[in-house]
């Protein structure tokens, strides 16, 4: 099974619902993301990727899409609970630009 298909097929909208609650902060550092429909024109390329709130799975489980196992992080905290060994993927398959 690819690791696309461990989640599910709704998993934007669970993704979305999860930093609409947060309002689009960053679970660890509390840095404030991009929304949507934001103005990011002023941004280059890495800002607005390091500016991404993605979603990650606590129990490295991405089938197991319990709120509580839910995470709202931003890019850089979210790579370094990867570097940390607090996944399922290594750093090395990890991508900047994470569906989520």
């Amino acid at each position: 099974m690819s690791r696309r298909q461990r989640y599910p097929d709704n998993w934007k909208e669970i993704a979305f619902a999860v930093k609409e609650e947060a309002g689009w902060r960053c679970h660890k550092c509390g840095w404030q993301c991009i929304k949507p429909g934001d103005d990011t024109s002023g941004l280059t390329k890495s800002e607005r990727t390091a500016r991404t709130l993605v979603v990650h799975h606590a129990n490295r489980m991405p089938e197991d899409n319990r709120r509580s196992n839910l995470i709202p992080l931003c890019t850089a905290c979210h790579l370094s609970y990867h570097y940390l060994g607090q996944s399922n993927v290594s750093p090395g398959q990890l991508s900047l630009f994470e569906v989520s």
